[in-house]
């Protein structure tokens, strides 16, 4: 999650209207729990934290990066199943899958201090600095409230006039929202004001075939703003990437 604001997206989208194509780099691979079926992923001030998801093993956890070590956590009841996280103020708030409701932790202490009602499923989470956004798996997002997680506003999400569906992890970030495509190595960077996608990173290759095989989807993306990197990694992964998003390499 990041603060940054709305307008920063107009000011980095090109005169031509064009959809950037980008794939990623690499700089570091780090260790990432092969157990966790991770819904929402976030950075803040040198912590990284995570939500995961299944009945019955859905958590919030703080993670050490480096180790890949579970330093704090709560576990959902049994009957919950975890989806996206974001950061808000001195709380993190957690989406569940079927049940609209959301869980609201003490960031320290991890200890649930509110919950919120919402209507539909829960999919993805992230803080722009200024309010919610919200995916449920469609090509339409729920801006809500920060601190009452109200409704304000939808916005739907296209990419050259079409929509795109099966929005899922959300990260704000630079001015933008990013979100996994589910079932799918494909991120999309999304222009908060119009919903129109200006950027689509492909993110294929970061697991060996061997690996892959044992894991499931890309989801999880996390803004480093202290490196201007992002962590990417997803549902039963055994690792982590710090990455950049870079233009692709022409391949005739």
């Amino acid at each position: 999650m990041a603060g940054s604001s709305p307008s920063d997206a107009s000011e980095a989208t090109t005169d031509t209207g064009e959809v950037l194509r980008l794939g990623v780099r690499v700089r570091e691979v780090l260790p990432h729990d092969s157990g966790a079926f991770t819904q929402g992923l976030l950075w803040s001030e040198g912590r990284l934290y995570e939500s995961t998801g299944e009945y019955g093993k859905s958590s919030v956890r703080r993670v050490d990066p480096e180790t890949g070590t579970i330093e704090k956590q709560a576990s959902l009841p049994a009957d919950l199943f975890g989806e996206g996280l974001a950061l808000v103020g001195d709380r993190l708030v957690q989406l569940t899958w079927r049940r609209g409701m959301a869980l609201v932790y003490d960031l320290e202490s991890f200890e649930e201090v509110d919950r919120y009602s919402y209507q539909g499923e829960g999919w993805g989470l992230c803080n722009d600095g200024y309010r919610l956004y919200m995916s449920n798996g469609t090509a339409t997002l729920s801006l809500r409230d920060r601190d009452s997680f109200e409704e304000l506003d939808r916005l739907q999400v296209t990419l050259e006039g079409r929509p795109v569906g099966a929005l899922n992890e959300l990260e704000c970030a630079e001015g933008w929202i990013y979100a996994n495509v589910y079932q799918t190595d494909i991120i999309v960077r999304i222009d908060p004001h119009n919903g129109e996608v200006r950027a689509v990173i492909d993110a294929a290759g970061l697991l060996s075939p061997e690996e892959r095989a044992a894991a499931d989807v890309l989801n999880g993306i996390a803004y480093r703003g202290d490196r201007g990197s992002f962590l990417l990694t997803g549902k039963y992964w055994p690792s982590m990437f710090e990455v950049d998003f870079t233009p692709q390499e022409f391949r005739p």
